[in-house]
Parts: structure tokens; C-alpha cells; sequence
């Protein structure tokens, strides 16, 4: 809502010296989101004056239309002579008052007006349009053609108010009523403490049966609806000038008499009014929902097909207007241009269900003004005099008469009260107001206020958002200052802090993060072309999914059964942005539907919910389990002066599992295996041990190829994703630090020769198991396959390192325990040791 200082001065006597600034301040510590004060006319200086062209003579040879125009100044220039004027707009004639600036003066963006010889002619001055100066869109782009009462060499300036100051609002859903001057007016006063001009208050006549004949079909949706009549509106009539500055400074455009007055009492008292041509209107006026089906040509020009939720306004002929979003185009007001312009209109002013107008909107893709303000909730005691302030200005400045007919109808309906104690807003804010500043502010508010220690407190109709006794806090929260507002850090109950859960998940992050991976954060929405992107099979789990009942896109309406797609998006976004050297990294919940989801209760908001409750709530829910999943591409070891480098793989994939295992204090085991979105020859199952169960908690390797291509990523792209909270449940619980022996380290080889399919993993546990306690640590460092070991074999290099706590191991004690491993190995796996 853009609110021009000067006119909100006709309803609030501020004081003389108050700036767009200062007022801006006061208003932001009320609440209102005030988000600049735009200066009209701060680069503008004058002579700006009115002239009236004597002659126009057409200068011919040149590639488009040139004037050499006389124009009278009367003495604005000093001389009183006829000012010489070169000009190429062709919308004004001899006769004509236009507005004039004089050499000397300086426009809107700088451009400082002198004399020029131009097109063979000395040019002393320039004839204005209103793009030049600054004054938004008037609807022509041509040159301000004043009407004749208007003196030659008047401060056009001052005439044309091109000097002001507007303040821009972002007027928040609650507070619908600042959609208006009035609603402004009102912050203004309450935070200056005057009184305020309520241009509201109105003599409006008692409604009667002489009224233009209205039926309204549906009382939920229109409780009220006002109908008044003017007749014989002269046709050639124009808005005048303060109209129509008005409404530029408010950022809406100028279009014609009629309908410049309905948006200028809209925008003064922020009910929305519509005018219909009553020559074209075919028997009463109705309200009510529409039928499947039926079309409708908006005001727009577009055909709409209309729901059954629709509210719309009718005649015999059916509907005629989509009721507080658009009118139709039948009943438009025509213009007045050349004298064709509606002579008798009925004047619409009505309150609207702000749901049913609100879901129109969004239906039709039509955010009208209108509808802006209707489902923000509009004053519904202001529609008769919204009518009645249209019909006075329609015969003040159209010369149309009133007709006597009101018609008026209204659904019952009473005023809305709440209770509240008189210190609740002490307790909310923790300071102490006292009953007296609790009724002062909630009467500045509008309210009516009775009781002691117990208020019951009425509603003023124009706030339908004060529904509870917070918001009435709210309110005297807001007045006597945020700021006053003390700051209190809460203070923790002992024993409480991060869980173990949290812990480690904080490990992965910090983990993957000091292995050169990069945390990006994706939303957990999928879709079904994403599943089949990833090659799933039609019985996969991850097919199984939780639909949204409001999706954010329809692309994607389900929540994710795998983190993998948001991953793919992400890097496949920055490698088209010239980053192709990529390890990524999210942690985050999949959802996992039971099946056995219901409707959740609707939780208390005046209480505690019970355990029984909470249990309900959770039941409602899916499995939310949490994972840690990488995607890589490009390089893992950059070349450089130091080497080669190294193009990431599916061993890089791998050993990321290893990485976030080993926060949890588990211990992985790696298998290959066939798994989609995966290259079947690429694919490892994570593993670990579960109350001695063997259970998979994650898959990494190389992507197939496929899904490379149908999700536009680099070539031989790797991922991993695992269960963090299998993870947790199979590791010790304990991440233990590193501890430094002050004994030697014993190292053996031992290179044993498998069939190929046997699992590395599996000679890995059985060396593991068979070397004993004195084990630090095994390695594989080498696989070998060639003719010598025989088709079908593997030979599998493996450093293993022994170390005790409290001596030096001798030769013959590490010997052992290597014989033992590798006799292990022997037994387990059919391996035989190479060279022996």
C-alpha cells in the first residue's frame, strides 16, 4: 500500500515539521512494515508553469513528426511573449493548456531544460508529458493537456502536486485494514496520539424499497450487500487533477471518471466497490455460487469456465461478475472518451466471504485489488458508506444526480467479544501495563471495553484478525512499544542437551566435511519420474511413498524415500555452472510409510497435550529414519606439479561409508552386490552387525549409466547412501580417541590366492578373527590376477600389524599370530597361502 504523506494529513493533523521519515519511524515501531519513503519531486525544480498553445506549425523533411509550437506563458518568462517550442507529440491542438518548462528548469532524472537550435529552430523550453515528469502512468504518454480553467503561468508544480512524499507498506495478512488511507490514518493517529478524521463517518440515508432490485442467494458468502444508483453523469466529464495525481501516487493508473472515483474510495476507506452500466444490466442484481460450467468475460477479456465454489454476481442473464476478484465485461463502464461514456451506473459496494475469495483468486490466477483486500478481510460497516462517498463525489465532479432508491440487504449477525483477564498481556510480555494502559490501548485499537478484572472486549468490525485473548496482548504489546519489550536469555534445566542422536549426526557432518566434501541442503520432496529416473524395480520399497496434500510443485507431491535424486539435482547444477570437480554431501529424514497412517487429532493449543494424544500424533506418522548420502564426480585428487591426480570412483563411495561408520563406532562390512541406481559390476551393500545379525543399512558404488543419462550427470558418477540410525544402534556408542603405544609395531605380508568369488570382505573377517587380540590393524594392499595363479583365481595381499599394550613382541610371537590368521583364512575361505 503505497500512502502519500498529503493525503494522509487530511485525516491526521500531523505535526508541521514531520517528515515521510519521521512518520515512517513511528509507524514501524507500531508494527507496520514500512519499507521506504519515496521522494516525489526531490530532483525537480522549476519554472514549471501552465501555457496555452497559440500556434503549431508542422516543420516537413525530417523522419518523423516535428512542431514548431508558440505557447503563452503570460510573464512566467519575463517577457511576456510568446514562448518559441519545438515538440514532436501530436496529442494536443491550438488552444490547447499544456504544461510548459522554461529554460532553467531541471526534470526528473536531471535533464535540465535550455534553449537549442534543433530541426532548424531555436527551441526555449519544453511542453511535458507526464513520463517526463515523473508523475507514473497516466494511461496515454503523451503531453498533460489541462483543462481550460486552469490560469496561463501558474506554478504548474503546485498545480500538479508533483512534490511529495509517499510511503511504501508491506501490509501484512492480519492487518488487511492498512490496505486503505483510513486504516493508515488510523496506525498514524494512535501512534502520535491525535485524533483521527474518520472519513467513514458519514450521513448515510436509511435503506428502502426504491433500490435497484438485489437478491442475495447465498448469505455465507455475501452478508452484506449495498446498491445505490446515479444518474445522468455527464458523459464528457473528467477526473480532475488532485483524482487523479491521487491515484498515481498510489500507484494505480487513471481510466475514467467513474471508475477513478470507485478506486480512489477504495483506497481512502478499503472497500472495494464495483459500477455496473446500468443500461446494460438485464433485471436484478444477484449473489450466488456458480454452476458447473458456466462462463464468465472478465473484465480482462478473458473467457473464464467458473467452479460450483465460485461466488458470482448475476442479472437474468446469468453471471455478470466473479464477486470480489473481477466484473464482467458486459456491464463494463464505457469510456468517456469522445462523450461515450456511461451516463447511469449502479454502484456496487458488498462484503464477501474472505475464503471463498481468497480460493477464487488463486483458482482463476486473478490477484486482483479488490481480492487483496477481501481476503484480507474488509470493514463490513463501511460498505454503506463506501456507497454513499462514490455517489457524492460521482455528483460533485460528474454533475449526476442521487437517485433516493437504497438498497441495502444484511445477514444477521452480532458483534464479536472476548473475554480476557486484565493483567493477561502482563503475562505474556512479562511487564507490568496496569488494567488502565490495557483499556486505553485496546479502545485506541477501536474496541469497546467493559469489567474489571475480568474485560470483555468488542470487537471493532474493521479487525476480523483479533480472534483470542493473545491478540488483544498483541495489540497493547505492539502500541506501548516491541521495544520496551525486555530481552531474558531462558534459562536451560540441568541435564539437557544434544542426544546421542544429534551427536553423531553432527560427527557425520563435521567428518564428511573435513574429507573434502561440501554439505548442500535439498528439499525432501520427489516425484514418480525421479523413481523411474533411478531404474527402480516396480516391488522397491522406495516406491512406496507419503503424498502430500498441498505439494509445492506438482512435479514433485510426495516426500523422499531416498536422498539421492535431490543430491543428482544439486550437482548436476553446479557442474553446468563450470564446477566438475564435485563431492557432495546431505544428511537428513527419508519417509517411510507404515500403512497404518490415519488423520491426526488436532492438537490443544490452551494446554498441554496429554501423552495419550502425543502418542496419537505419532502414530499418524510415517517412519522418519535419518540418512548420510554422497554423490561425487570429476576429480578426487586434482593433478597437478605433485602428480597425476585421480578421478573419483566407486572406491571413493565406499570408503564415505567407512568415513560415517566410524563416528558411529560400527564397524562395516562390504559386499558386492546388484542394487538400483547402481552399475552391477560397481555396486557394494554396506553392512554391519546387529545383535549378531548381519543387516544392510546402505549401498554405495558407481551409478549405472542409464541414470547418468537421465539425470544429465557427469560421466562415471559415484554415490553412497546409509541409515544413520542403523548405525547407531550397531556402533558402541562411544567414539574412541586415538591411542599412541610407547612399544614397536610388528608388521607381516601374507598374500593368499582365492576363486574370484570369494569376497575380500570374507578373508578380511577370518584373518581378523583368526590373528587374535595382538591385531592393530590389516590392510589389503594389492589384488593380483594373471595366467600363473590358474583361471578363476585372485591372489589377495594383506599388511598386517601387531602391537601389545605391555611388551615388545618378539618374532616368533608375531610370526604366530599370522600363521593363526592366515590358518583362519584357510579353513573359512579355501585360500592358500601364494609361495607356499
Amino acid at each position: 500500500m503505497r500512502a502519500p504523506l498529503s493525503w494522509l494529513r487530511e485525516y491526521v493533523d500531523l505535526p508541521a515539521g514531520e517528515t515521510g521519515r519521521d512518520v515512517q519511524a513511528k509507524l514501524i515501531d507500531a508494527g507496520l512494515e514500512v519499507e521506504r519513503v519515496e521522494q516525489l519531486g526531490a530532483d525537480l525544480t522549476g519554472p514549471l508553469v501552465v501555457g496555452k498553445v497559440l500556434t503549431i506549425e508542422e516543420l516537413e523533411g525530417f523522419r518523423k513528426p516535428i512542431r514548431f509550437c508558440t505557447v503563452d506563458v503570460g510573464t512566467a518568462n519575463g517577457t511576456g511573449e510568446p514562448q518559441e517550442i519545438v515538440c514532436g507529440a501530436r496529442n494536443f491542438t491550438v488552444g490547447d493548456k499544456v504544461v510548459v518548462a522554461l529554460p532553467g528548469a531541471v526534470l526528473p532524472g536531471d535533464f535540465a531544460i535550455a534553449e537549442r537550435k534543433t530541426y532548424g529552430k531555436v527551441s526555449r523550453g519544453m511542453i511535458c508529458s507526464g513520463d517526463e515528469l515523473g508523475m507514473g502512468d497516466d494511461g496515454t504518454h503523451g503531453i498533460i493537456v489541462l483543462s481550460n480553467e486552469h490560469e496561463v503561468g501558474t506554478d504548474a508544480i503546485e498545480l500538479l502536486q508533483l512534490v511529495d512524499e509517499v510511503l511504501d507498506i508491506a501490509v501484512t495478512p492480519d492487518r488487511g485494514y492498512c490496505l486503505s488511507m483510513r486504516g493508515i490514518a488510523r496506525e498514524a493517529a494512535t501512534a502520535y496520539g491525535l485524533p483521527l478524521r474518520d472519513p467513514a463517518l458519514l450521513d448515510v440515508p436509511a435503506p428502502n424499497s426504491y433500490g435497484y432490485p438485489v437478491a442475495v442467494a447465498d448469505p455465507s458468502g455475501c452478508d452484506r450487500f449495498t446498491a445505490r444508483t446515479v444518474t445522468g453523469i455527464d458523459p464528457e466529464a473528467q477526473s480532475p487533477i488532485w483524482l487523479r495525481r491521487r491515484l498515481q501516487k498510489a500507484g494505480m493508473r487513471p481510466i475514467s471518471l467513474t471508475v477513478d472515483v470507485t478506486n480512489y474510495v477504495m483506497l481512502e476507506l478499503g472497500q472495494p466497490l464495483h459500477a455496473y452500466d446500468r443500461a446494460t444490466l438485464d433485471g436484478t442484481i444477484g449473489v450466488r455460487r456458480a454452476q458447473p460450467g458456466e462462463k464468465l468475460t472478465t473484465l480482462d477479456g478473458t473467457k473464464r469456465v467458473l467452479d460450483a465454489e465460485d461466488l458470482v454476481i448475476t442479472d437474468n442473464r446469468g453471471p455478470i461478475g466473479l464477486a470480489g476478484v473481477m466484473g464482467g465485461a458486459e456491464t463494463e463502464i464505457a469510456d468517456h472518451a469522445a462523450g461515450q461514456g456511461s451516463t447511469d451506473v449502479v454502484i456496487e459496494a458488498a462484503h464477501f466471504d474472505a475464503v471463498a475469495i481468497a480460493r477464487a483468486a488463486r483458482r482463476h490466477r486473478l490477484t486482483t485489488e479488490a481480492s487483496k483486500r477481501f481476503e484480507r478481510g474488509v470493514d463490513p460497516q463501511a460498505a454503506s458508506a463506501a456507497a454513499q462517498r462514490t455517489v457524492d463525489l460521482l455528483v460533485l465532479l460528474a454533475g449526476g444526480t442521487a437517485e433516493a432508491g437504497v438498497t441495502e440487504i444484511v445477514a444477521p449477525s452480532g458483534p464479536r467479544t472476548i473475554s480476557i483477564s486484565a493483567d493477561h498481556p502482563d503475562r505474556v510480555a512479562g511487564l507490568e501495563y496496569g488494567r488502565e494502559t490495557v483499556v486505553r490501548r485496546l479502545q485506541e485499537v477501536g474496541c469497546d471495553v467493559y469489567g474489571q478484572d475480568e474485560l470483555i472486549v468488542t470487537v471493532p468490525s474493521w479487525r476480523p484478525d483479533l480472534t483470542d485473548p493473545n491478540d488483544l496482548a498483541e495489540e497493547v504489546i505492539r502500541l506501548e512499544g516491541y521495544a520496551n519489550v525486555p530481552s531474558a536469555l531462558p534459562a536451560p534445566p540441568a541435564g539437557r542437551g544434544l542426544t546421542h542422536r544429534q551427536r553423531l549426526h553432527r560427527r557425520v557432518g563435521r567428518a564428511l566435511a573435513g574429507a573434502g566434501y561440501v554439505e548442500v541442503l535439498n528439499y525432501p520432496f520427489i516425484g514418480d519420474w525421479a523413481l523411474d529416473h533411478l531404474g527402480l524395480p516396480a516391488d522397491d520399497q522406495r516406491r512406496t511413498t507419503v503424498r502430500l496434500a498441498n505439494p509445492l510443485s506438482e512435479a514433485e507431491p510426495a516426500l523422499r524415500t531416498t536422498m539421492l535424486p535431490g543430491l543428482f539435482a544439486a550437482l548436476r547444477r553446479n557442474d553446468s555452472r563450470g564446477e566438475h570437480d564435485l563431492a557432495l554431501f546431505e544428511t537428513g529424514l527419508v519417509f517411510q510409510p507404515t500403512g497404518d497412517e490415519g488423520v491426526p487429532a488436532r492438537l490443544p493449543v490452551d494446554r498441554r497435550p496429554t501423552d495419550e494424544e502425543i502418542a496419537g500424533l505419532n502414530a499418524a506418522l510415517p517412519r522418519q529414519p535419518r540418512r548420510a548420502a554422497v554423490v561425487l564426480a570429476g576429480s578426487r585428487e586434482r593433478a597437478g606439479w605433485w602428480g597425476q591426480g585421480r578421478p573419483a570412483g566407486w572406491a571413493d563411495a565406499v570408503e564415505a561409508g567407512r568415513v560415517v561408520a566410524r563416528e558411529a563406532g560400527a564397524e562395516l562390512i562390504i559386499r558386492q552386490d546388484q542394487q538400483a541406481p547402481y552399475h552391477p559390476g560397481r555396486c557394494a551393500t554396506l553392512s554391519v552387525l546387529i545383535d549378531g545379525q548381519e543387516v544392510a543399512v546402505g549401498n554405495a558404488g558407481e551409478l549405472h549409466p542409464r541414470v547418468v543419462k537421465a539425470f544429465g550427470l557427469p560421466e562415471r558418477t559415484a554415490a553412497m547412501e546409509i541409515d544413520l540410525d542403523l548405525l547407531e544402534r550397531a556402533g558402541d556408542g562411544a567414539v574412541q580417541g586415538p591411542r599412541v603405544s610407547t612399544f614397536p609395531v610388528a608388521t607381516q605380508d601374507v598374500a593368499l590366492v582365492v576363486d574370484s568369488s570369494v569376497p575380500a570382505a570374507d578373508v578380511e573377517a577370518a584373518l581378523r578373527d583368526g590373528a587374535g587380540e595382538l591385531l592393530e590393524s590389516l590392510r589389503l594392499f594389492d589384488v593380483f590376477t594373471g595366467a600363473q595363479l590358474g583361471e578363476g583365481k585372485k591372489s589377495l595381499a594383506y599388511a598386517l600389524r601387531f602391537r601389545a599394550d605391555d611388551r615388545t613382541l618378539t618374532a616368533d610371537e608375531a610370526s604366530a599370530a599370522r600363521d593363526t590368521a592366515v590358518q583362519a583364512a584357510v579353513e573359512r575361505t579355501g585360500a592358500v597361502l601364494r609361495g607356499a
